[in-house]
């Protein structure tokens, strides 16, 4: 976050850095404590406005995936993989919630 952003505003600021894309923020998502590094993860659901997206300066590379196509080994982050596990599995349900978790090392 920057000094004087929400967390919402800086949702679609990040996006948009790393992504190149427009979104709308729906709600937040899941919340995830990583202590031992004393950061925490802030996930929000959003629709992208248009269908562009590129990688920006803080990406090599940029794509959209289904389900069966994400590349879970890849991911750099466990906090991402834990969120999209909670996306999925909510999507399937057919509701959405908000999950809370923390991580510790590995």
């Amino acid at each position: 976050m920057e000094n004087g952003e929400t967390t919402a505003q800086a949702a679609i600021r990040e996006t948009h850095e790393e992504a190149g894309a427009h979104i709308l923020v729906d709600a937040p998502f899941a919340l995830v404590s990583i202590a031992h590094i004393n950061q925490v993860h802030l996930f929000y659901r959003g629709r992208m406005r248009a269908s562009d997206y590129l990688a920006g300066e803080e990406s090599l590379e940029v794509a959209l995936f289904t389900p069966e196509e994400i590349p879970w080994d890849n991911l750099a982050f466990r906090s991402v993989t834990l969120c999209l596990e909670h996306y999925l599995a909510d999507r399937k349900d057919g509701q959405f919630g908000f999950h809370e978790a923390q991580l510790g090392p590995i």
